[in-house]
């Protein structure tokens, strides 16, 4: 082989092995970027849990433990009262434990209801954002339309977490007002995935907490979360959840 042959030859030898390192430095990049964004959707999905935990642990403290304290009080009071012969205070006062007992119990129920509704293990997705949809549209006079069947190809974890979405903004909806129509929607989005979105026609979203909490949700899922708000009114809601997701 002539010189200029070798010289070719090891252009080509030395090209093919900037190039061989070329790759294993992208691939090793590539790793490393998935790496740090399976860390920090990690962190965010720690953070969210811990945040959600704290707003149980926040609402059953302020709630009905501080309500089964005052009924303890009541009914010692009570006790007092029938043996002093008090008869009649003593009634009165068992009337008011009973009715702040019956309270405690409805928002323990809510609470249960809130968190994963019989309905949605029972009868499934749809059925437990329509009865959602139900209780709030009659109790804050509010037309609620709903279109989620696509939801029933999500994983069981999948379902519950897109409920608690829903149900959050849906209450985030009614609180700001005021609202004469809201719409649910889950539908496969043009990537495979599936995308939720939340419409309401009241006031525009002004509180950045709220959001922020359901952006929080929507990490847990692994979900894309935006929120786009008309200029005269109105808030939609977005979460996409990735196309492995589905099919479980």
């Amino acid at each position: 082989m002539s010189p200029a042959g070798v010289v070719a030859v090891l252009a080509l030898v030395a090209l093919a092995g900037a190039g061989a390192l070329w790759l294993l430095v992208s691939e090793r990049r590539r790793h490393q970027a998935v790496e740090a964004e399976r860390a920090r959707l990690s962190e965010r999905i720690i953070t969210a849990e811990a945040d959600e935990r704290r707003r149980l642990a926040l609402f059953l403290h302020d709630g009905p433990v501080q309500n089964l304290s005052g009924i303890a009080l009541m009914l010692d009071a009570a006790m007092h009262a029938i043996e002093d012969g008090r008869g009649t205070d003593a009634a009165e006062i068992l009337g008011s434990a009973l009715d702040r007992h019956r309270d405690t119990i409805r928002s323990l129920r809510d609470l249960s209801f809130n968190i994963e509704p019989v309905v949605l293990r029972d009868q499934g997705f749809g059925a437990a954002v329509r009865e959602l949809a139900n209780q709030l549209g009659m109790e804050h006079q509010v037309q609620i339309d709903v279109d989620v069947e696509q939801a029933s190809v999500l994983g069981k974890g999948e379902q519950v977490g897109l409920y608690q979405i829903i149900r959050e903004a849906l209450g985030q909806a009614v609180r700001r007002g005021p609202t004469s129509r809201i719409s649910v929607v889950v539908r496969e989005d043009d990537k495979g995935g599936i995308e939720t979105i939340v419409t309401d026609d009241g006031e525009r979203e002004r509180r950045k907490g709220g959001l922020e909490a359901l952006a929080e949700r929507a990490a847990t899922l692994n979900g894309r979360f935006s929120v786009d708000q008309g200029e005269d009114g109105g808030t939609s809601v977005h979460v996409v959840l990735p196309p492995y997701t589905a099919g479980g």
